[in-house]
């Protein structure tokens, strides 16, 4: 209860919900994806379990939510079809759908993000003509053909920029294994260390921001924003090391990187070294 009230007050913080999400993690307290099924406007209990909430999904607004929460009442939606017949599309519209689609709110109905959001057209159209008609929902809107499907880091990438971290899986996941050998360390441990003394270390991340920016002496550098399984960090790098890694660092591309670090008072400064 006091992890899902400080989530709620915290929803718009990135930062803190990951925190929050460890801790929920390491206390043994499952954290359910959101979903139209199960999910509210704040962060609700149940059973050893937190619900995501709703309004946490960037672009999704109060209203829609709360509408989606009023037509949901006591009885489940049947299908995206009964989603469908039961919301306003004035309230719930395309940019609304698009968020809950890459965050996962529709993956209880079965259907692949990909083809859910290649069908957005004929999704929003069904809803203009149950909204008109008050269609009973029996008809089939699923003989659609959908966009390309996503892969993996792709359908992450949209996750992360609709809840603005990794909640589902990280991309790093499937080489875990790999990193190990490797002797990466978790952001987590590598700040532990940076603590205790360490000045250098290698770590893994998935790029989630660039910016590029002039120095006084006119040359650029780049500040990186990377997340792993146990968080989010920055590290900069300058002209040389830009040029030359420029394009491996674009958002949703993961990477390893040796890096100097340095403990100040705003916190760990990490350059880039390879």
């Amino acid at each position: 209860e006091f992890l899902a009230a400080s989530m709620t007050l915290d929803m718009s913080n990135t930062d803190k919900l990951v925190d929050f999400r460890q801790d929920a993690r390491r206390l043994g307290i499952e954290v359910v994806p959101p979903s139209v099924q199960t999910s509210f406007r704040h962060f609700e209990t149940g059973e050893n379990r937190i619900y995501y909430a709703l309004a946490a999904i960037k672009g999704v607004g109060d209203a829609a939510v709360e509408h989606i929460v009023e037509v949901r009442g006591d009885t489940p939606f049947a299908s995206l079809e009964d989603f469908c017949t039961r919301i306003d599309p004035r309230q719930v519209n395309r940019r609304v759908l698009e968020s809950l689609i890459a965050a996962g709110a529709f993956d209880c109905f079965g259907h692949d993000r990909a083809i859910l959001s290649g069908g957005l057209d004929r999704i929003l159209g069904f809803a203009q003509r149950a909204q008109e008609n008050r269609i009973s929902g029996q008809s089939d809107m699923f003989g659609i053909g959908g966009g390309a499907a996503w892969l993996a880091a792709e359908k992450l990438h949209r996750e992360y920029q609709a809840l603005g971290f990794y909640l589902s899986a990280h991309p790093l996941d499937s080489y875990n294994d790999l990193l190990a050998k490797m002797r990466v360390q978790t952001w987590a441990d590598f700040s532990l260390a940076v603590k205790a003394g360490a000045t250098a270390g290698r770590l893994a991340g998935t790029v989630t921001s660039k910016q590029e920016r002039k120095t006084r002496t006119g040359n650029k550098m780049g500040i990186v924003a990377f997340s792993d399984s146990s968080g989010q960090y920055e590290a900069v790098l300058f002209s040389e090391g830009l040029a030359l890694y420029r394009e491996l660092l674009e958002p949703g591309k993961s990477i390893v990187i040796t890096v100097n670090a340095e403990e100040r008072p705003e916190g760990i400064g990490l350059r880039i070294q390879t």
